[in-house]
């Protein structure tokens, strides 16, 4: 058997429904005698479920080649009109068949009563044509809505591989540059940061293996990232760290806090006697504020808009509400929504 010609249990279910027709055929023919007369009853009724399982066999296999032959969306008129067209045809001559079967085994039908049994099976053929293409376009809109479901998500986790390419290079750019910075000025410094550069890498590498983190592996994380920056720059950068451990499975992109760590030392002055104060807390609404005091370089520095604009964008795609940046007299603040996990 083709593929198209293959049957289901909704093909039964729509002859299941149309069954009580074949009934009120034989009761519109034959009248009240109809359920009188033993004999007239098992004969009609055999007689009549044998031609229609004949009908809905052949209606039903000709709307299946239908499907087959228009089964794009836009195909929907051609398929329809078609399929009604046959429908109406084989049941106006598969009607009259059986009312000619009937006078031949002499069953006392009535021939005045006739054009009323063809209404109900054209009534009856357009319900189950209705039927059968009810079905079918429900399954063509689910299949159509998984597909663009599918679509869109593998487009937005190649958005997100690439915002994820980004933090990659710049996070390494910036490192290597304070690790030369440190080698001519002191080497054992230098060894350290390197193993604590080789530490954090690594994470950086399994975060990007994910689009959410916890918060507490994301904290455990800037930790060791800022112990980077204190080798680097003494006690020209300070990070304070208050969050309320009822959050730590709360969620957030990784690499969230080292980016707006590293935006806030890129774009101000950092030195010990004006040094950077960091401050990461959470609220009672699950939003993770981090902040820092402004003293801002007095030499703009170039920027390509890596960090914050990342961040959006993540939260953006993740479909999660907007991160708040908000600049005050001498703050810097963002409020990071945490996501429940």
């Amino acid at each position: 058997m083709k593929q198209w010609a293959k049957f289901d249990r909704y093909d039964v279910l729509v002859y299941l429904l149309n069954s009580p027709a074949i009934i009120i055929v034989n009761y519109i023919l034959f009248g009240g005698m109809y359920f009188q007369n033993t004999g007239l009853f098992i004969k009609a009724t055999l007689l009549a479920n044998v031609w229609g399982a004949m009908v809905f066999l052949m209606l039903t296999l000709w709307m299946k080649f239908m499907r087959y032959r228009f089964g794009k969306p836009d195909d929907f008129g051609s398929r329809l009109m078609y399929s009604m067209l046959m429908y109406v045809a084989v049941m106006m001559a598969m009607m009259l068949l059986l009312v000619y079967c009937y006078g031949l085994l002499k069953l006392p039908y009535k021939p005045e009563n006739v054009l009323w049994v063809l209404v109900i099976g054209f009534v009856t053929n357009v319900i189950s044509a209705g039927c059968h293409e009810a079905i079918f376009t429900y399954y063509q809109l689910r299949a159509s809505t998984k597909r663009e479901f599918e679509l869109k998500e593998m487009h937005m986790q190649r958005q997100m591989d690439v915002l994820k390419q980004q933090i990659n290079p710049h996070f390494l750019f910036n490192s290597l540059n304070s690790l030369m910075a440190l080698i001519g000025e002191d080497t054992e410094l230098a060894e350290r940061f390197v193993e604590e550069l080789s530490s954090v890498y690594r994470y950086v590498l399994r975060a990007n293996e994910q689009n959410l983190i916890n918060l507490s592996d994301e904290l455990e994380f800037i930790r060791s990232y800022s112990h980077l920056l204190t080798t680097r720059h003494g006690k020209g950068f300070n990070l304070t760290i208050e969050v309320n451990p009822v959050w730590a499975h709360y969620q957030l992109p990784p690499l969230t806090l080292q980016l707006l760590v590293e935006n806030a030392v890129k774009h101000n002055i950092v030195m010990n006697d004006m040094p950077l104060n960091v401050e990461i807390h959470t609220d009672e609404r699950a939003n993770l504020h981090v902040s820092n005091n402004l003293q801002k370089k007095i030499i703009r520095v170039t920027s390509h808009g890596v960090g914050l604009s990342n961040i959006l964008t993540r939260y953006q795609m993740l479909g999660q509400p907007t991160p708040v940046i908000r600049q005050e007299a001498d703050r810097f603040i963002v409020a990071v929504p945490l996501i429940s996990a």
